[in-house]
C-alpha cells in the first residue's frame, strides 16, 4: 500500500467515496441523489487540487481509501462547516478494506499536510452512532457544534 496525492482527476473517485460516506449505515442515496443536491456534489465537485488536497490509500490501481478537505464558501457551507478558512474533511475506506488501519493513515497524512500548509485546523460532520468517530476523536477532533443529527468536530492545528 502506498499514499498518493490527489489531482482534479480523482473527482469521478470521491464521488463514489462520498456516496459510501451518505450511505455509511444503510443504502439512502444514489449517485444521482448525490449529483442532483449541491449541498452533497459540493464535496467531490468543488474539489480543486490547487486550494484543496486529500490523499489515496492505494494498491496497484485499486483505491482502497481517501481523505480529503476542500474549503468551501460561507454562502455554500457543508455540514461540518465551522468557517471559510477551516476546510472540511471527507474520508472513506471502501468495502473489503476496513479494519487495516488505511482510515488513519490517510486522516494522518491529510492532517500532516495541513500543518505544513499553516492552516489553524479542519472540520468534519458526524452522525449520531458513526462507529470513525472514534478515529476523529483519536486524532484529535472535538465537537464545536450541532447540525441535526450530527456533531461537528474541528482539529485545532496551530
Amino acid at each position: 500500500m502506498r499514499l498518493r496525492p490527489l489531482t482534479d482527476d480523482d473527482r469521478a473517485m470521491l464521488r463514489e467515496a462520498c456516496l459510501v460516506n451518505m450511505n455509511w449505515v444503510e443504502p439512502r442515496f444514489s449517485l444521482q441523489d448525490l449529483d442532483d443536491r449541491p449541498d452533497l456534489a459540493h464535496y467531490y465537485s468543488a474539489f480543486d487540487a490547487s486550494r484543496d488536497f486529500g490523499f489515496a490509500a492505494v494498491e496497484g490501481d485499486a483505491v482502497l481509501a481517501v481523505a480529503w478537505v476542500v474549503f468551501l464558501p460561507a454562502d455554500d457551507p457543508g455540514y461540518g462547516f465551522v468557517d471559510a478558512s477551516t476546510p472540511e474533511l471527507s474520508i472513506t475506506a471502501f468495502e473489503g478494506h476496513r479494519g487495516r488501519g488505511l482510515g488513519s493513515s490517510v486522516l494522518d497524512a491529510v492532517v500532516d499536510e495541513a500543518r505544513r500548509r499553516g492552516i489553524p485546523g479542519i472540520s468534519l460532520s458526524v452522525e449520531d452512532g458513526n462507529r470513525a468517530r472514534h478515529l476523529y476523536e483519536r486524532a484529535g477532533f472535538r465537537v464545536v457544534g450541532r447540525n441535526g443529527n450530527a456533531d461537528t468536530m474541528r482539529l485545532e492545528l496551530g
